[in-house]
Order: C-alpha cells, then sequence, then structure tokens
C-alpha cells in the first residue's frame, strides 16, 4: 500500500489537483495520504474536500489521516513512500508583504518576487531551514521516500535539498508541461500540436524550448520567430517579454513573462519607466493575486469545502505520474529540477540545480544529458545560478555577506541600486522578517 504525505496540505487547490490525481490513479486508489499542516482550520477544510474526492472518484477507497504542528511531524512523514512539499513559510502577511513593501522603499520593484531577486532570496532564506528540519526527520523515519518539492524558489530549495541533505528529492514545476502548447495557441499555430516532439532544458522558470518540431520533423522555430516578431510589433499582448527572448536570443521559456520580466536588468528600469508599458509589465502582480485570492477564498471554499458532489480529473501535474511509474514501473518522462552532476548540461556548473528531462520508472528519477545551451541561454542561465549558489551558501553558513553577494549578483536588483543601498535594504528585510530567519553572522 503507497503511503503519500503531503507538507502543507492547507494549500488547498494545490492538494486537490496533487491528491484528487493520485485518486485518479489504479495503482494509486488505495494509498493511505497523510495531511501535515501548521493550521488547523485549513488543515480541516483540505480534509473535509478529500474524503468527499475520495467518497466521490474512489469509492472511499484512500485512508486520509491528519497530522497538526511540528510535535506530529514524523508521525506523518513516519513510513511515507513519497513526501509532496507546497508550505509556504511567512505567507502572504506577513512575509511576502516585507518582501515586496521593503524593496520597494528603496526604488526596486517586483512582479512575483518568489524564484529571483530579492524577493526570492528571501523567501528562500525563511524556506531551507524548515526544509532541512524536514530532511532530519525523512532520513530517520522514511529513508527511502522521494521528495517531491512545488515550492518556490524552486532551484534554491532542491539545489540545497540535493546538496546538502541525503533525501531524494526533484523539483517539479507546472511551466514544462504547458510551454509549447500555449507558445502555439498564442501564435495561431494550433494545427501543429499534434505530435510535437520538443526539447526543453535550462534552470527553473527559464529552461528553454531548444527545440520543436512538427509530427514530420519540420522545424517550427523560423515560423515561430516570424510570429513573434510580428506579433511583439503590431499587438499589446500579456507574454512581450518571452517573444522578446525569441527576438533577441532566439528562443522561448518555460514561465510566464511576469516572471521575466525580472528576472534580468532589461525590462524593469527606474531610468526608462515607458518600459513598463510597452512590455506590459505587471508591477506588483503577486501581492495583488494573493489579495484576490484571500477576497475570493470564502466563495471558493463553498465551491470546495461544502460541496458534497465534488468530483476530480486527473490534471496535468507531474506527482501522480512519478508515483506511478515508480510503483508500477511505467516509463514516464517529466522535466525535472537536479543537480547538474556530471555536467548534464555542459555548460552550466556541475552543483547547478538545472531542469532537464527526466525518465521516471522503478528505479526512480533519472535524469538525460542535455549538452551545451547556446551559448546567450547558458549566460541569461549563470545570471540565476550566481544568485541560486550564494544564497544556498548563506543558508548553510549562516554568514550575512553571502545574503550581501547573492542580493548584489541578483541581474535586476543591481542594474537598479547601489552598493550601499542593497546592503541596506538586505539588513532592513532581516530585521523586519524576524524570527522567520535564523540569526545570520
Amino acid at each position: 500500500m503507497v503511503k503519500i504525505t503531503f507538507m502543507g496540505a492547507g494549500s488547498t487547490i494545490f492538494a486537490k489537483n496533487v491528491l484528487g490525481d493520485c485518486m485518479c490513479t489504479d495503482s494509486l486508489k488505495d494509498c493511505v495520504i497523510n495531511l501535515y499542516d501548521i493550521d488547523p482550520d485549513r488543515l480541516k477544510e483540505s480534509e473535509m474536500m478529500l474524503n468527499v474526492i475520495n467518497k466521490n472518484v474512489n469509492g472511499g477507497r484512500a485512508k486520509i489521516n491528519t497530522f497538526l504542528g511540528v510535535e506530529n511531524r514524523k508521525a506523518a512523514l513516519k513510513g511515507a513512500d513519497f513526501v509532496v512539499n507546497a508550505i509556504q513559510v511567512g505567507g502572504y502577511d506577513p512575509c511576502t508583504i516585507i518582501d515586496f513593501e521593503v524593496p520597494k522603499k528603496y526604488g526596486l520593484r517586483q512582479t512575483i518576487g518568489d524564484t529571483l531577486g530579492i524577493g526570492g532570496i528571501m523567501r528562500a532564506l525563511r524556506t531551507i531551514p524548515v526544509l532541512e528540519d524536514f530532511a532530519r526527520d525523512i532520513e530517520k523515519v522514511c529513508p527511502d521516500a522521494w521528495f517531491l518539492n512545488y515550492t518556490n524558489p524552486m532551484s534554491m530549495l532542491s539545489g540545497f535539498m540535493q546538496r546538502y541533505t541525503n533525501v531524494k528529492t526533484v523539483g517539479l514545476c507546472h511551466s514544462v508541461q504547458v510551454c509549447s502548447e500555449n507558445l502555439l495557441k498564442s501564435l495561431d499555430m494550433e494545427d501543429k500540436l499534434s505530435g510535437r516532439k520538443e526539447l526543453i532544458a535550462g534552470i527553473n522558470h527559464m529552461a528553454w524550448l531548444l527545440e520543436i518540431k512538427d509530427k514530420d520533423g519540420n522545424d517550427l522555430y523560423p515560423e515561430i520567430r516570424k510570429r513573434a516578431f510580428i506579433k511583439n510589433k503590431n499587438e499589446k499582448h500579456d507574454d512581450m517579454v518571452r517573444f522578446e527572448y525569441i527576438n533577441r536570443f532566439g528562443y522561448y521559456c518555460t514561465e510566464s513573462s511576469e516572471h521575466n520580466a525580472e528576472y534580468n536588468p532589461f525590462f524593469i528600469k527606474s531610468k526608462y519607466p515607458e518600459l513598463i508599458e510597452k512590455y506590459n509589465i505587471p508591477l506588483d502582480e503577486y501581492p495583488r493575486r494573493c489579495i484576490n485570492q484571500i477576497k475570493g477564498w470564502e466563495e471558493q471554499k463553498k465551491k470546495l469545502i461544502e460541496n458534497p458532489v465534488l468530483t476530480h480529473k486527473r490534471s496535468h501535474e507531474y506527482a501522480s505520474y512519478i508515483m506511478e511509474a515508480i510503483v508500477e514501473n511505467k516509463p514516464y518522462k517529466i522535466g525535472g529540477n537536479v543537480i547538474n552532476k556530471g555536467g548534464l548540461i555542459e555548460n552550466l556548473p556541475e552543483d547547478a540545480c538545472v531542469e532537464v528531462p527526466c525518465m521516471v520508472d522503478s528505479r526512480g528519477i533519472n535524469p538525460c544529458y542535455v549538452g551545451k545551451l547556446p551559448l546567450q541561454l547558458s549566460a541569461m542561465n549563470m545570471l540565476h545560478i550566481n544568485v541560486h549558489l550564494l544564497t544556498i551558501e548563506a543558508a548553510v553558513t549562516k554568514k550575512r555577506e553571502y545574503i550581501y553577494d547573492a542580493a548584489m549578483m541578483d541581474p535586476h536588483t543591481a542594474s537598479e541600486l547601489s552598493i550601499d543601498d542593497i546592503v541596506n535594504m538586505v539588513d532592513e528585510l532581516i530585521e523586519k522578517h524576524g524570527h522567520y530567519l535564523p540569526q545570520y553572522k
């Protein structure tokens, strides 16, 4: 009987997708599901919702247990085959608010702030200590479990787990599965969707669509490049940053334009405020989403928690397919975040966390060799990797100087602020985050 522990089960909608998927999968229908969270209300809501789905789509075959608080964490993890991680340390209030409002005082604007930039750095620094505690428990009570990490910043958290713990870890994102599909649809090339062949590799949120061919093996990029140039020239739309990547660097990347707008020094510039309008960049997008989600939760809760006929159809999330592949020895390909051991991507560092194709079967998750990225793409990825490695170093050593270094190496932060302002901003962020961060020397 497969045992699945879901860390951060108060993420009700995501728990529905991942665990609902498991209940729709034949080899996982009789699983034991342990829900773990530190918020009693959200934990109870997820339990109620999943019990209804279990009854309606699975005949009640899964066994669902709940575990509240740090004191019950080992019990939640004991004997798990798979651990799904979806925690958010500090939540919207206070931590996300701090991540946005303090930098704004210094003139630094962000869109999402969960992957790179000063927001991504601070999110990693408050999350890594919690993951370290998870890892020590996993090593003791379920050492053979696979840790499926969905929490951002993906590369920093997965990189820490893979380099500094003995937990079998893979980082999973939502964007690889829909990258080429959304691109082709946005360029009115839906007729090329069926049977297409693609290769995606790089780093999380900036993995590159390196190859895309139709079912007959014809390269689709010449037509994609032509249409992307025309669309950006003639039309205001929501993906202008990534289309500019195609125009300037030749390739499309996996994560949205609102994310990528803050991953480089090109688009959010106080000296050129007109770029915000030109590229349709939604500043403060993540706080706005959080506010809307909080406002809409009571209505959404009725549809999820208080709906006796709630059902579920298997989604495109990787988790259930990974579990199925391992349990049934049923080969499946994913885009996974793993350490670049052995030079999976030759022109990125071996201790970087990269996003590459991985084959999954009963032997686990097996990354595939990619080779070299085009030089301009590896250069873009390195801007991120520098920040990833320095942030992880700060988390491991507890040395404040590495936080300064990480912030100074961030391309957007460095393009906007002086060194003194970066240091002062970091100090203020550390102070305001208080107990959510460890003590830094």
